[in-house]
């Protein structure tokens, strides 16, 4: 549970960051990208210790978890640009996401 919590904290604390650097629409994309790593850990962590085809599938997974939020911000924000700008939810993602990525091997531990 602890690494979860340093996670949650971590994601938060990048979140205000792109909430001083982009607005709200760079903090709804730094929030839909740590729910989309903590889902991903989630789904990796118990294949840690398994045969590599269990953990490659999780891992495959999680990318796809990933890829599939950070579509579906775009598509959100290309629809309604007037309440979410495409560009300041797309950097807040990645800038939430990539740190948080950067760090994923601490959180599996």
């Amino acid at each position: 549970m602890k690494p979860y919590l340093l996670l949650v904290a971590l994601g938060v604390a990048l979140i205000a960051a792109a909430w001083a650097l982009g607005g709200k629409p760079a903090a709804i994309g730094g929030t839909v990208a740590l729910v989309a790593q903590i889902w991903a850990v989630a789904l990796l962590r118990p294949g840690m210790r398994g045969p590599n085809p269990a953990f490659m599938g999780r891992w495959l997974g999680g990318m796809g978890i990933r890829l599939l939020a950070l579509g579906a911000l775009l598509v959100w924000a290309a629809t309604h640009r007037t309440a979410l700008p495409p560009m300041p939810a797309a950097l807040g993602f990645l800038g939430v996401l990539l740190p948080l990525l950067f760090l994923e091997t601490r959180f599996l531990r």
